[in-house]
């Protein structure tokens, strides 16, 4: 596998600046997430490490080694696409040898075959061999489109939001099997996703993308509790982090939208307009409360509800069990954890604390 390091990496399109400035490193057998909404230089990362775009200014290596006039097949990465790379009149064994055919690593008949079966194996996907792809419904699709990538054994393996075009529970299952091979093969991801949910529940570490900008780095705990700032915590999370305009004032937190609750250790901060950023697990129904809101919305999701009160002219989320009774336009008091109050700069939107 491969450990991959970019350098001050910026790409510009004509006018449009895609990247700026990207260091970013991934270590030997890492699963790396890149989050960021459409736009934020994913795409165009993976296609700087691939080889397929060449940056404007920095440096991209692979184990130490600068790869900048390297082409695409020299480096020797897999790339998997949201649309699958496939040959729809090639049965699925045809299309898993296919790469192992090539002029530039051309491999013995008796260990292409030994390749693809253990493949097939691994994604569970022997009954389909014989058929042809373009009768493969998506989540087999998928699954033949990262053999193709397997059965390579690449250094690096670059997934571009190869899940996003599955329904929710496919997407979910490959999910934990894309984790799991990940595992066993010991193998190198650099994989892109606009979803928090796959960034989260995949990564080893998270880089969280913002205009052709990486924001924040860390795993994926380190980011949910200390997001750098308020771009990453309505980033990261769902629902995200309630963020509420107002001021420091004698150890509590007075918002704009006329309610004040007590914070913890913010006395340096007294008198000062911050953002505070509370996660809506740390919210919760309190009868002795005084900060009091309406039921604006309330969504049943099984073992909780997510609830959005109305508390001013702010609208807060909060988490609770489904067995609490509820209905629109309900009169509720609430608290929350004073010592999960995070502070940003009401300017720069910074974290206070760092991150």
């Amino acid at each position: 596998m491969a450990h991959i390091e970019l350098r001050n990496v910026s790409k510009s399109f004509g006018a449009n600046t895609a990247l700026k400035g990207l260091n970013l490193t991934v270590e030997d057998g890492q699963f790396f997430v890149l989050l960021g909404e459409t736009g934020a230089g994913k795409t165009t990362t993976l296609r700087v490490v691939a080889g397929l775009e060449k940056p404007t200014e920095g440096t991209v290596l692979i184990d130490g080694v600068d790869v900048g006039s390297w082409g695409a097949a020299e480096r020797d990465v897999a790339l998997v696409l949201q649309q699958y790379s496939l040959y729809p009149r090639y049965t699925v064994r045809e299309n898993l040898e296919f790469p192992l055919k090539s002029k530039i690593r051309r491999v013995e008949p008796a260990e292409i075959k030994e390749r693809v079966d253990r493949v097939a194996r691994t994604l569970r996907i022997e009954h389909l061999m014989d058929r042809k792809t373009d009768r493969l419904s998506g989540g087999e699709m998928q699954r033949v489109s990262i053999g193709r990538a397997i059965v390579r054994k690449p250094r690096v393996f670059l997934m571009d939001e190869p899940l996003s075009a599955l329904d929710a529970k496919l997407r979910e299952a490959l999910r934990t099997e894309l984790k799991n091979l990940q595992m066993n093969l010991g193998a190198t991801f650099l994989f892109v996703t606009h979803d928090q949910v796959e960034a989260m529940s995949m990564g080893d570490r998270i880089g969280v993308l913002d205009r052709g900008r990486l924001v924040q780095v860390g795993t994926p705990s380190e980011i949910y509790a200390r997001p750098k700032n308020t771009f990453v915590a309505r980033a990261v999370g769902s629902p995200p982090m309630n963020l509420i305009h107002g001021a420091v004032r004698d150890g509590n937190a007075v918002a704009e939208a006329g309610f004040s609750l007590p914070i913890a250790a913010a006395a340096s901060q007294d008198g000062r307009a911050v953002t505070f950023g509370v996660r809506p697990e740390d919210i919760r129904l309190d009868a002795e409360a005084t900060a009091k809101g309406r039921v604006h919305d309330v969504e049943n999701h099984g073992v909780e509800k997510i609830v959005t009160v109305a508390a001013g002219d702010a609208l807060l989320r909060l988490t609770t069990p489904a067995s609490h009774k509820l209905a629109i336009d309900d009169t509720i008091a609430f608290s929350w954890n004073p010592d999960k109050i995070i502070l940003f700069d009401r300017g720069s939107g910074l974290n206070l604390a760092g991150a």
